[in-house]
């Protein structure tokens, strides 16, 4: 009697995270919205809070790179911007 346990009945397959994950930018075409928001880190003593503004153009931009892919287009609601967007609309005077 074998006491072998034969794993080749199941098979795992990967598949990348919904959210989290995305490409490089191999050829830097978001890289000043980066440094803006790697900048505001360093003057905030790196609380991500301060700096949602440059973190959301930053994503902003990447989902706008439709040609090379650097991440899927995500309504900013989704993102955890909502209240960004709120703010933007309420500044705009009402003709």
């Amino acid at each position: 009697m074998s006491t072998a346990m034969n794993f080749s009945n199941k098979s795992f397959t990967p598949r990348p995270p919904d959210k989290g994950a995305f490409p490089l930018d191999h050829f830097g075409e978001c890289s000043a919205f980066k440094e803006r928001f790697m900048e505001c880190l360093r003057h905030s003593g790196y609380e991500s809070a301060a700096c949602r503004q440059s973190a959301k153009a930053y994503l902003e931009c990447r989902m706008d790179r439709r040609v090379t892919q650097l991440m899927a287009n995500e309504p900013l609601e989704k993102l955890g911007f909502k209240d960004l967007i709120n703010e933007k609309s309420e500044e705009k005077p009402e003709k």
